[in-house]
């Protein structure tokens, strides 16, 4: 039996549809991002075994998700650079949304990426609430720029209390992440063995469990590309510039790389192996990342064992 692919272009209030599913209109079909049409549909996509393929739109898509997931749907939630770049190389220049979602259809059964894994509950819940913590320790780094770029001294004093409100709402949050990462046993369990590695403290642990699932049932340069830490080749002919980490995950990039910044100011392991990269001539962030990648590939290896951390 012919596999189905249904490609899904996602935006804030509607959804195109390109399907061959039986009992849909052909072609092009628009519902309501939510609600009982999108329910529907899930139900329809599921009971016909189809693949829905769509891209990750910052939120937009979250209704869909929960929707396919909750009929028992299969589907692919993709980088929408991914889904850009195929277009361009099967010569679709144009970008509407019923291309796009055409687009995606073909996408599927040409390349066939991988099935996003359903988010159970207790981890939607923490990933909810290290991406608000995330937001909120980023508008605090924002305002402590503006703090030194103000004269003024009514606007400073306005920002100075800004960012007390955002440091009080932050500690709210990590009160939050912690009862939400002890109070379930298999966080609690993995949370402990994380920080048993140096760099490693509770809202690092958090997000690790939160945004990195796969962690410990990956190779280490599998789970090295999710994170955003392994090097990318742009080698062209004589040219060979230095390669540069790209992709993955950002809030996972930023948290391992402070991780790795203290592990290798505090720790001896990390310490000499810092310093023999910049005596070797890489630059100090360059060695950092580094750093970020070993400490991320023992990580890994330890909870694949079920080892904690070992000098």
């Amino acid at each position: 039996m012919q596999e189905i692919f249904i490609g899904v272009d996602v935006s804030m209030d509607w959804l195109d549809i390109h399907h061959p599913c039986p009992g849909h209109r052909r072609g092009a079909q628009q519902i309501a991002n939510g609600g009982r049409e999108l329910t529907a549909f899930a139900r329809r996509a599921a009971r016909a075994g189809a693949w829905v393929i769509f891209e990750a739109t910052g939120g937009y898509d979250r209704a869909l998700c929960e929707a396919l997931e909750q009929a028992g749907a299969r589907f692919s939630r993709v980088n929408p650079a991914r889904a850009r770049d195929f277009a361009r190389a099967i010569g679709v220049i144009g970008k509407t949304d019923r291309v796009d979602a055409q687009m995606l259809a073909l996408m599927g059964e040409r390349l066939r990426p991988a099935l996003t894994e359903p988010v159970p509950p207790a981890r939607r819940a923490l990933q909810a609430q290290v991406t608000r913590r995330f937001q909120l320790v980023e508008m605090r780094k924002q305002e402590a720029t503006r703090l030194k770029q103000t004269a003024d001294s009514g606007a400073c004093a306005d920002i100075r209390s800004h960012i007390a409100l955002l440091g009080r709402r932050i500690a709210r949050f990590d009160a939050r992440i912690e009862t939400l990462t002890t109070e379930d046993e298999a966080f609690a369990r993995i949370e402990r063995r994380l920080r048993t590695a140096p760099g490693i403290g509770p809202v690092v642990a958090a997000t690790l469990i939160a945004e990195l699932p796969e962690l410990g049932s990956l190779d280490r340069r599998r789970i090295a590309a999710l994170a955003g830490l392994a090097p990318v080749a742009r080698d062209s002919g004589k040219r060979n510039p230095p390669r540069a980490i790209a992709g993955g995950r950002p809030v996972l990039r930023r948290m391992l790389y402070l991780a790795a910044l203290q592990a290798s100011r505090r720790h001896p392991v990390f310490m000499a192996f810092r310093a023999r990269l910049q005596n070797q001539g890489k630059s100090p962030k360059a060695a950092i990342i580094a750093v970020a990648r070993k400490l991320l590939t023992i990580l890994n290896a330890m909870l694949r064992s079920q080892t904690d951390f070992v000098t």
